[in-house]
């Protein structure tokens, strides 16, 4: 991750974002209240009626039984139901219609049926208001809950930060709070404890768990220039950092951030359902006027026609519609947390399941993006060869010189390097010094033919070598070639899987990159990709993207700078999360742990969640479409029928828990 800061954001970096209450927890809260305050009302409502069903006697004379109804019923509609009341009533002056509108209709409808009836011959529906408002308030209740716990998600990832850092001021060790720490702060960091926040390592070895970044369950060791991550663990040494990013800038932030961004996202199928509803509650409200004028006309019985119109309010309202995408969505979300899945854009989960082309990035994607020793060859003892090929390597600061150099201490377990005297690092070529009399040249056959070394009796091999993709260093001792080692950009570890699955599941994959067709076609063949498009320029990737679009959707899949166009370009783009921040910021999926197998399971996730949309749009219609006929033709009591509405919101919410279970 390389450092971009702004500097309005170094000053304080907590004025961007509170997370001490999120806006969750209140509405949590207040429902909670609301929900409490409408049943200490509701409940001798309910008693009161059950009483004069059961018994057929009345507690108090029929009038003052009605005043008692209204006097209780009123706080349950008109205080703690009234953002419910006037969210609907607003829809109905100005023509967009919501869920409330339904629910605000029929509870005033019933409630009003009370005060009527004091001086009408009329049925009183006014306890059946209350009983309709509490059930609601109730369900609304259960609705918050199931977005909060998605935020709780949020704020498992919020307690995983460090709380206090140790920092050196002058040569005293101090403990402040985390949201002191400064960029440039020297923070020190015991075996156990967590990395307060991003920076790299000035002093001192250890091994830091990694886990909650990348799943990788082994831990990575850190010496002087590595970087660290906020919320890591450090376990045996002790590391002095340097902080580089702090508060809203740190790695563990934007995942914050990148989660908090996709729960309040709206996938397209959600839009769709918007436009059903607004289409719908007009649709009901014509349905319940022509109910009410047919039972009117067929039965001349006023109250009975006003029962039935309230009946088929209340059983049309689809709360649970407003509950099925955003619950599918966080539970798929929090769950792909988890795994280092990170969605960012919630429609990524809609346009996932009509991609049928992959195309992904060489270096960095499909493989480590950094070089590793492949073959040595030699005529002579190959100890000697490495031996004094990493004695002179170990002077050039080169990623491939530091490949081989790794490649022998692993090897032959050197620790002590003999001195190599007239060290000169010829640049694009190679190097050269002299280890005791013997003169060694190590380099490309650029560098041989400058210095007229005989390429002799390893031609063959070299060739065999650079026709699989690799890069051979030649090495000669005083102008004579002794052996030579060839290096190559290793692949992940699971990137040969990850691939033949996307195989079995009928995607076409693809391979883009800057290098040579020659070296490209080796690591495809690797790997089990067949097509290969090399050559390109970084700039010129998006345009291949958008190239292939014509044969349909494209999710590309990368992680540097130079894939951010083409990240944006694709239908679904993949960021890496081991690569650059400004790719990650271009994915509309991000993967933490940087393996290829989270395209896979990225894959499965967006169907599992987008399946689960579907069902809960099903049974959030499926209860309102069945049951409005059995209203009309009057077979519904009210109440029963809030109850009815109520348990569609408890399964659909039930049905998004049950994507936890999914295996991904």
């Amino acid at each position: 991750m390389h450092e971009h800061m702004d500097h309005n954001k170094m000053r304080n970096p907590h004025n961007s974002h509170h997370h001490d209450s999120p806006v969750e927890d209140e509405e949590i809260r207040d429902w909670k209240k609301r929900l409490i305050g409408a049943w200490l009302f509701t409940i001798p409502i309910a008693l009161l009626m059950l009483f004069e069903r059961i018994f057929g006697m009345m507690l108090f004379g029929e009038k003052i039984n009605t005043i008692v109804l209204l006097v209780l019923g009123f706080p349950v509609i008109f205080y703690f139901g009234w953002p419910t009341i006037k969210g609907g009533l607003r829809g109905l002056f100005t023509f967009y219609f919501n869920m409330d509108s339904l629910i605000a209709l029929g509870t005033l409808i019933a409630y009003f049926t009370g005060l009527f009836s004091l001086f009408f011959e009329i049925q009183d529906y006014s306890g059946i208001s209350s009983m309709i408002m509490a059930f609601f308030i109730t369900g609304k209740y259960v609705e918050a809950m199931a977005r909060g716990r998605a935020s709780q998600e949020i704020k498992k990832l919020l307690e995983l930060g460090a709380k206090k850092a140790r920092i050196l001021r002058g040569n005293k060790e101090i403990e402040i709070d985390i949201s002191e720490v400064k960029i440039g702060d020297v923070i020190i960091v015991k075996p156990g404890e967590k990395i307060p926040t991003d920076g790299v390592v000035l002093k001192g070895e250890s091994a830091v768990d990694e886990s909650m970044i990348s799943g990788e369950s082994l831990p990575v060791d850190k010496l002087k220039g590595s970087n660290v991550i906020g919320a890591t663990i450090n376990q045996d040494g002790i590391l002095y950092i340097k902080a580089t990013k702090i508060g809203s800038d740190t790695f563990l932030s934007h995942i914050i951030k990148l989660v908090e961004e996709t729960q309040s996202e709206k996938v397209p199928i959600q839009k769709l359902a918007d436009k059903i509803t607004s289409i719908f509650v007009p649709a009901i409200l014509v349905l319940a006027i022509l109910t009410f004028g047919s039972w009117i006309y067929l039965t001349k019985d006023l109250s009975r026609s006003i029962g039935v119109a309230v009946s088929v309010l209340v059983i049309a309202c689809p709360c649970a519609l407003g509950l099925a995408t955003p619950t599918a969505l966080m539970v798929g979300s929090g769950m792909g947390a988890k795994r280092g899945i990170l969605i960012r854009k919630g429609e990524a989960i809609q346009t996932m399941k009509n991609v049928r082309i992959i195309v992904f990035d060489k270096t960095g994607t499909i493989t480590k993006g950094k070089p590793e020793v492949r073959n040595v060859y030699t005529k002579i003892n190959e100890k000697y060869l490495l031996e004094k090929t990493a004695n002179l390597e170990k002077n050039s600061e080169h990623p491939i010189a530091k490949a081989i150099v790794d490649y022998v201490s692993e090897e032959l377990k050197i620790k002590r390097f003999s001195e190599v005297k007239n060290f000169k690092t010829l640049r694009g070529r190679g190097v050269e010094g002299k280890i005791g009399s013997k003169k060694f040249v190590i380099g490309n056959r650029t560098l041989m033919k400058e210095r007229k070394i005989n390429l002799k009796g390893y031609e063959d091999k070299i060739s065999d070598f650079e026709n699989s993709g690799e890069t051979v260093m030649i090495i000669s001792e005083n102008e004579k070639v002794i052996g030579i080692i060839s290096v190559a950009d290793a692949i992940k570890d699971d990137s040969v899987r990850a691939i033949r699955e996307l195989k079995n599941q009928r995607y076409k994959t693809i391979m883009i990159t800057g290098d040579n067709e020659i070296t490209a076609k080796a690591i495809a063949k690797q790997v089990g990709i067949s097509e290969v498009i090399a050559n390109v320029l970084p700039e010129n990737k998006a345009k291949e993207v958008e190239r292939l679009q014509k044969y349909g959707m494209v999710s590309f899949v990368g992680d540097g700078i130079n894939d951010a166009p083409a990240l944006k370009q694709s239908n679904v783009g993949i960021a890496m999360g081991t690569g650059t921040d400004i790719a990650i910021e271009s994915g509309d999926i991000v993967l933490t742990k940087g393996s290829l197998i989270g395209v896979v399971q990225a894959i499965n996730l967006s169907k599992a969640t987008f399946s689960k949309i579907k069902q809960n749009l099903f049974w959030a219609f499926g209860y309102n479409v069945l049951a409005i006929p059995i209203a009309v033709a009057g077979f519904l009591n009210p109440v029963v029928a809030e109850i009815a509405m109520a348990l569609s919101s408890i399964t659909v919410v039930t049905n998004a828990n049950l994507l936890r279970s999914k295996r991904i």
